[in-house]
């Protein structure tokens, strides 16, 4: 698919269409990892969270308490 790079204020960017919104699943407000390759290949990654912020902090929680000896140690 050959996109244009298009003037958005000071800056550029690239338009995701229905199209490339329909066969990417992005929506506004989902972030992506961008990295650029040697030879300016440009990869777009979605990050999509497997678990929620309150499920992360919990699972945290649960294995510095389990592991605290641990992690007193190797402080």
């Amino acid at each position: 698919m050959v996109k244009t790079i298009t003037k958005v204020g000071n800056s550029q960017g690239l338009i995701f269409d229905a199209t490339l919104r329909e066969l990417t699943g992005l929506k506004p407000g989902d972030q992506v990892n961008v990295t650029v390759h040697e030879g300016g290949a440009i990869v777009i990654v979605p990050m999509t969270p497997v678990i929620g912020a309150e499920e992360a902090q919990s699972r945290a929680e649960r294995l510095v308490k389990k592991n605290s000896e641990l992690f007193r140690r190797l402080a």
